[in-house]
């Protein structure tokens, strides 16, 4: 993981983010998305059609992620994205999960 920035601290954040978000490539996505930004977690398809994940590092760097997971990779159409704060577990790699 990245060394955090000035007062940057640590956080994690789970996300689900619904729509055409299964079958075009989002886990991959947010995995080489999430590993480039050096954020940890995981990702993975959730039986309702959602995509779940979570995220850990430094907070902005979580936030930008977040507000990537808006849009998604080119063939995904998202519709809506929740999230909610969790503790962090000092996960030090992203894996995708299922």
């Amino acid at each position: 993981m990245r060394p955090m920035g000035p007062g940057g601290g640590v956080r994690r954040v789970r996300v689900v983010v619904s729509g055409r978000v299964q079958g075009v490539g989002f886990r991959w996505w947010v995995h080489g998305a999430a590993r480039e930004a050096g954020l940890a977690g995981w990702v993975r398809n959730r039986p309702d059609g959602d995509v779940e994940a979570e995220l850990e590092g430094d907070g902005a760097v979580v936030d930008a992620m977040v507000e990537a997971l808006r849009e998604g990779p080119p063939m995904a159409r998202v519709t809506g994205v929740r999230t909610s704060e969790v503790p962090p577990r000092g996960d030090r790699e992203f894996r995708i999960e299922g």
